[in-house]
């Protein structure tokens, strides 16, 4: 007879967990996973996917007045159905949801539709009062979007809502200036909504190379987003006619707008879990501490993906998801390099980056070389925009090692890809020239920057 119920109980399907659950499964383990919600998590419900699907309908509107450049007939009568992108977007969400499932039950792991409380070492209590026992308890619960409180704080709506609004707000007001913030201003925007992103610095997308996002702001200010900065929250008073009233901090007016969208940061689902019962304390920042096996201060519970708060990217908690299945049902020796992680935000234009900004080589290298590109592409001269691409690349002044690239431009978080394989592998600046250009693309800048 089994001592336990399990050998791994799982709290969290979304990507970090459901990979977990699927390896250990699939290496023999008797699994189960707890979700309150719906299998996939942040990623595939309400986050990178539905997002990225939104951000695809909303290029259309300047794609098809582009399109008129480039020969075609486009009606002047144009309109944009809301509910038909939404409901097509909610149905793949469905597919992808159906798909994560299939993937655990086809490998053995059982789901289980119901919240999961940790009450001892080895042991969970469900919604429902039953208790089940593993040998092994990882909690994978991901993180949530952070509402700020003040008055009225409650007429403001987060990025979980957004996929399920009846239309297009007219007006809306974004707080915050992170990837989120940007990624909805210009989802917003190019479909039809007047944008104000709100924020309490000076500084937009903090993380990337300055120029860089010195580019994405001069570009959003040209297309008519209004920015605030040094701004916070006041109060929000609803009118009579369902408006919002936002009083700003750092604002002598009022902004009136259809809706407020917070984008201040996403926080750990570390609460209400019963860690307590075992021990662990979370960090100042509410995330669950770690070691680099993902073992917490209890030595049969570990943790993972956005609720460890150490990069909160759907990939990193896929590969920490995959690399503790093997070590603890697998062949061992599997682990995570947190190094070179690419990233992109996908904002209007979309901008990416991998390795360190030109500021971080200076303060880590001190001698370093700047090479870049500041380029209009060829499908925006034909169709008379004036937006300009501009390509990076920091190097290593002694050693010519490239160690940081970043990018603004159409299609850059596609080309980002490829390059921080190169930044990964340490190439230098040298093997980059020697590398034959794919002429005519925006993707040959990277082996012609001067």
């Amino acid at each position: 007879m089994p001592e336990f119920d399990y050998d791994l109980f799982t709290i969290g399907a979304g990507s970090g967990g459901t990979r977990a659950s699927r390896v250990a499964a699939a290496h023999g383990a008797r699994v189960a996973v707890a979700e309150e919600y719906r299998v996939g998590g942040t990623c595939v419900i309400r986050g990178c996917v539905p997002k990225k699907l939104l951000v695809y309908g909303a290029h259309f509107a300047e794609d098809l007045k582009d399109a008129q450049r480039f020969g075609w007939r486009v009606p002047d009568d144009l309109a944009f159905d809301w509910k038909c992108l939404q409901q097509n977007v909610l149905s793949e969400v469905d597919r992808i949801n159906q798909a994560y499932t299939t993937t655990l039950e086809s490998n053995g792991a059982e789901i289980i539709h119901q919240r999961a409380t940790i009450t001892g070492p080895n042991e969970v209590t469900l919604a429902d009062g039953t208790t089940r026992t593993a040998a092994h308890i990882l909690v994978a619960s991901g993180a949530r979007p952070h509402v700020p409180e003040f008055p009225g704080c409650e007429h403001g709506i987060t990025s979980n809502d957004v996929f399920h609004l009846d239309a297009i707000p007219r007006r809306v007001l974004i707080a915050g200036a992170g990837y989120i913030a940007n990624e909805f201003a210009g989802i917003f925007h190019q479909l039809g909504a007047h944008v104000t992103i709100m924020n309490r610095t000076k500084e937009i997308l903090r993380g990337y190379d300055l120029q860089i996002r010195d580019r994405l702001l001069q570009i959003s200010m040209m297309k008519g987003l209004d920015f605030r900065f040094d701004s916070t929250f006041e109060k929000i008073v609803k009118q009579d006619d369902g408006c919002l009233e936002v009083h700003m901090i750092g604002q002598e007016e009022p902004v009136i707008v259809d809706c407020v969208l917070y984008a201040t940061g996403r926080l750990p689902n570390a609460e209400g879990l019963g860690l307590e019962n075992v021990g662990i304390e979370v960090d100042a920042k509410g995330a669950i501490p770690i070691n680099d096996d993902f073992r917490t201060s209890c030595p049969s519970i570990s943790a993972l993906g956005d609720v460890t708060n150490r990069i909160q990217l759907t990939p990193v908690a896929i590969r920490e998801g995959q690399a503790f299945a093997e070590n603890m049902f697998g062949r061992g020796g599997a682990s995570v390099d947190y190094h070179c992680v690419p990233a992109a935000c996908f904002s209007h234009p979309p901008i990416a980056g991998v390795g360190m900004t030109e500021s971080e080589a200076r303060q880590k290298l001190g001698s370093v070389r700047i090479y870049s590109s500041d380029f209009r592409p060829m499908k925006n001269v034909l169709a008379g925009r004036d937006e300009r691409s501009l390509y990076k690349m920091v190097c290593d002044a002694e050693t010519d090692r490239v160690v940081g690239i970043h990018m603004i431009g159409p299609d850059c978080p596609e080309i980002i890809q490829a390059a921080a394989v190169c930044v990964k592998a340490g190439l230098t600046k040298a093997q980059f020239d020697q590398t034959v250009a794919l002429h005519p693309t925006m993707a040959e800048e990277l082996v012609l920057l001067k």
